[in-house]
């Protein structure tokens, strides 16, 4: 598998793709608004105890407290009693109102809902994740054969020390235990001096701060599983290779993108994430899938569509919805859909076609690196499965309710397009004209200048010219028009006009 990972990083809004075999599969972003949360690490007080949910909520300092279960509380997971026994106790018998817990975030909170926690600490590490008070030593389960990974369990119990824990990842399939010490290390030493600077710290306090966007992207993979890393930002270019110069040599495969088209439009990614956001996605054989997500699940209809087939109607339908199998588990990864999905594919008579394509369905998802459980086929013939939730999906992310249907589709959001906008001011930096005059809807005005029009300023500082906008509250949701480009003197006078209009 050719597998390349793209950075847009040179704006505001910082995006990450991973292309495997010349197709999509997965996209993160970073916004600047958005604070994440996941990884960070605090000091949190018990505000509330639910016996009855087996849970509590904790102060973390945020708007929304977390929410904590008795099964991932520290206490709870070091507790020597036999499991039925365990399982058996109240919450109440480990947390109080009023105490200070150390709990990290490990999904972020969604509408109402406050952030998921957990009691038991972990920082990831390139080969391992080193958890200070875990008490065990995992072993990833995607190693070849139980041999390896009883080896690697060996080798991380005879490293930890005391109540010490860790998990060895899939990388480590084959290589030199030094190259754990060397991680624990480096793990274990950074635990420690976060430890120490916060002992005089009070709760609610963040002591620890999760990675960023690339230290996430890259810890997630070895550069023996990477061919190509292409980023645009002389920055962060340099911070790539000092980051990953420690493990291999970088100049082969770690690239700086200097042109002005910015650089997920040059490589084709942007037209695939725009498809992403569609209900109905084309597949090449002529059949198309129809991707509906309600609150409750998301639902997957497969159609032949234009495919009409060669031979006969069991050839056509099987082709078609072995193609689907393919799309359906790449569009899981790159819209980042969660929960529960139901797939509908044509019917199939033979029961070994049914299991053929569930198989191969099976095979689509093997490189997906968020947990998923295909359960099966219904009784009506649907595939079932779930998707843990780890972040917001894609459309979450990128669109919103559209105003004009009321509320039956959806289109980009403000933050979206704001930043969609900028990536395209962006491609005219180094011109030798001395502003541009950009009209667009109010709403997505506001955000791309931000409060008092500082984050215009930053802009024109980063560009090296004048931006003038025109907000037109009339104007159609993903709209918006570059309408001047030139002298300064001119594009104020075409902004008089264009607000006498408005």
């Amino acid at each position: 598998m050719k597998r390349k990972i793209y950075f847009n990083t040179v704006t505001r809004e910082r995006r990450a793709a991973i292309v495997e075999n010349g197709h999509v599969v997965e996209l993160m972003v970073e916004r600047p608004t958005e604070n994440r949360i996941v990884g960070n690490v605090y000091i949190g007080r018990v505000v509330n105890v639910l016996p009855g949910m087996q849970a509590a909520f904790i102060d973390i300092g945020r708007d929304k407290n977390g929410f904590l279960y008795r099964d991932d509380l520290l206490s709870f997971h070091l507790s020597e009693e036999e499991e039925e026994i365990k399982k058996q106790r109240n919450i109440s018998e480990f947390v109080t109102k009023g105490q200070e817990l150390l709990v990290q975030v490990t999904k972020e909170g969604f509408g109402t809902k406050g952030p998921r926690l957990s009691g038991v600490v972990s920082l990831p590490g390139k080969y391992s994740v080193y958890m200070p008070e875990g008490g065990y030593v995992g072993v990833s389960r995607r190693m070849g054969s139980d041999e390896e990974r009883e080896r690697w369990r060996t080798t991380g119990e005879a490293l930890l020390k005391d109540n010490e824990g860790m998990i060895i990842r899939t990388v480590c399939e084959g290589k030199d235990a030094v190259i754990i010490e060397h991680d624990l290390h480096f793990l274990r030493t950074s635990w420690q001096k976060v430890w120490q600077e916060s002992k005089d710290k009070k709760a609610p306090a963040l002591i620890h701060q999760g990675s960023g966007l690339i230290e996430r992207m890259m810890l997630d993979f070895s550069l023996d599983q990477v061919d190509d890393i292409i980023i645009d930002n002389p920055n962060d270019y340099q911070t790539l290779k000092a980051l990953l110069a420690p493990y291999a040599e970088v100049d082969d495969k770690v690239h700086f993108y200097h042109d002005k088209e910015n650089i997920f439009t040059a490589y084709g990614i942007d037209k695939e994430l725009d498809k992403a956001l569609r209900r109905q996605i084309w597949l090449k054989n002529g059949a198309y899938l129809i991707i509906d997500q309600t609150e409750a699940l998301t639902v997957i209809d497969v159609n032949t569509g234009k495919f009409t087939g060669k031979t006969d109607l069991h050839d056509t339908v099987r082709k078609t919805n072995l193609e689907a199998a393919k799309e359906i588990a790449r569009q899981l990864r790159l819209r980042d859909t969660s929960g529960i999905i139901i797939i509908d594919f044509i019917d199939m008579k033979r029961e070994e076609d049914r299991e053929y394509v569930l198989e191969a369905f099976k095979r689509g998802l093997k490189y997906d690196r968020t947990k998923t459980n295909v359960v099966g086929l219904t009784g009506l013939g649907l595939v079932e499965l779930t998707r843990k939730k780890v972040r917001q999906s894609l459309q979450a992310s990128l669109s919103k309710a559209c105003p004009t249907c009321r509320e039956q589709g959806t289109v980009l959001s403000d933050e979206a397009q704001a930043y969609k906008i900028e990536r395209m001011i962006w491609e005219y930096r180094g011109m030798d004209q001395e502003a541009i005059l950009v009209e667009l809807p109010s709403s997505v005005s506001t955000v791309l200048a931000g409060l008092k029009g500082e984050l215009l300023k930053q802009l024109e500082e980063s560009v090296g010219f004048r931006i003038f906008l025109s907000p037109n509250k009339h104007m159609s949701e993903e709209s918006y028009a570059i309408r001047y480009v030139g002298e300064v003197a001119e594009a104020t006078k075409q902004l008089e006009r264009l607000k006498k209009k408005a």
